[in-house]
């Protein structure tokens, strides 16, 4: 179901500085917000075989995801149940896991195996000391994780979205970041196209601005941002980066997934954007960029400067983003106020923001 627009939105605030520079709100953020939605962990490729896996944290959990002898996918605990240490590490394959602690050691499905020199230990019931196991679900390739046992499932929160299809597109490149700014600055900027023609001069150029509008749902949101047009005299790969094709969808659709996941769709290539807090004023993110078959010399040539441009589009926005933590630690600033034309994308993050966190 989409959402309308909301009567409230031009009479309502921006959320106040304290949520991005106060570090019990962010903790607050970890315990309320994402330890109960979906956080995009990895691709199923990484699990695809008997024994593959790979760790990963999720809302300051460290999180370990296995193929098991069954051919079941599993999200893991990756905590020893014995003294708190690490049952496994990076990414490979594995026919059990041991703690590099003391060695204890736990099959494909989390059941311990052994635990050296525990002998003589009363009321002990080897059952109970199992990796607990999280909600995983897959979608387009994509591990979705979830750390609440009574979250909506999965679908609940695509919604529509659950339909689009990536097929036929792999992994070409994967970039990270450490941006400099509470993970909400983030979402924020992406959320909306109202600093495109001031922050970024050249994707202005490939958008028709006027139409761009941004459509809500109760989980995520999507951008349409239409392509425009080659004009007269404008030549692909000098002059413009993208070309409107007949028959195809004639936007770029920008997706947002709550809270902090974001898929970036084109007519010849998809990114994925993932956000992950690091601290109150400390964000990663991480690119992953997927193309169809590109082959080599000028298909070569194009995924590149695809890659590229998408490259300096983030830098732009490393650079805002930025500067507007700096600007929310001002004494003078609190609360702004939104675009009712441009912003509906923002407050509509805010609000669940708002939701998750009981206010």
């Amino acid at each position: 179901m989409t959402w309308r627009f909301d009567p409230h939105l031009p009479t309502a605030s921006t959320l106040p500085a304290s949520y991005y520079c106060e570090p019990s709100v962010f903790v607050d953020e970890n315990r309320k917000l994402f330890a109960r939605t979906w956080q995009l962990a990895g691709r199923a490729g990484q699990a695809a075989e008997r024994g593959s896996f790979f760790t990963t944290t999720l809302a300051g959990e460290p999180v370990l995801i296995v193929r098991g002898d069954d051919g079941g996918l599993r999200a893991l605990s990756n905590v020893c149940r014995h003294r708190a240490g690490p049952v496994a590490r990076g990414e490979g394959t594995r026919s059990s896991f041991q703690c590099g602690y003391h060695g204890w050691t736990y099959a494909l499905d989390g059941s311990l195996r052994t635990m050296p020199e525990m002998e003589g230990v009363e009321c002990f019931d080897r059952l109970r000391f199992a990796l607990p196991s999280f909600r995983v679900e897959e979608w387009n390739d994509l591990l979705f994780v979830n750390l609440d046992p009574a979250a909506p499932p999965l679908r609940d929160f695509l919604g529509d979205l659950a339909s689009a299809s990536f097929a036929g597109m792999r992994l070409a490149a994967r970039k990270e970041w450490v941006v400099r700014c509470n993970w909400k600055v983030y979402v924020d900027n992406y959320l909306e196209g109202y600093h495109l023609p001031i922050a970024h001069p050249q994707l202005f150029r490939e958008l028709d601005y006027d139409a761009y509008r941004v459509e809500e749902f109760r989980y995520y949101s999507k951008q349409h941002a239409p392509i425009r047009e080659l004009k007269p005299g404008e030549e692909l790969g000098r002059d413009r980066r993208y070309l409107r094709l007949p028959g195809q969808e004639e936007s770029a659709l920008y997706y947002w997934l709550f809270p902090n996941t974001m898929f970036n769709i084109y007519q010849d290539n998809m990114s994925s954007n993932v956000i992950v807090p690091l601290g109150v004023d400390r964000t990663l993110t991480i690119f992953e960029w997927f193309f169809a078959e590109p082959g080599s010399g000028p298909g070569w040539e194009s995924m590149q400067q695809t890659i590229a441009f998408s490259d300096e589009i983030q830098q732009e926005d490393i650079v805002i983003c930025e500067q507007v933590q700096r600007g929310l630690r001002s004494r003078s600033y609190d609360a702004g106020r939104f675009s009712a034309a441009r912003e509906n994308g923002v407050y509509h993050f805010q609000n669940l923001v708002r939701e998750f966190l009981g206010e």
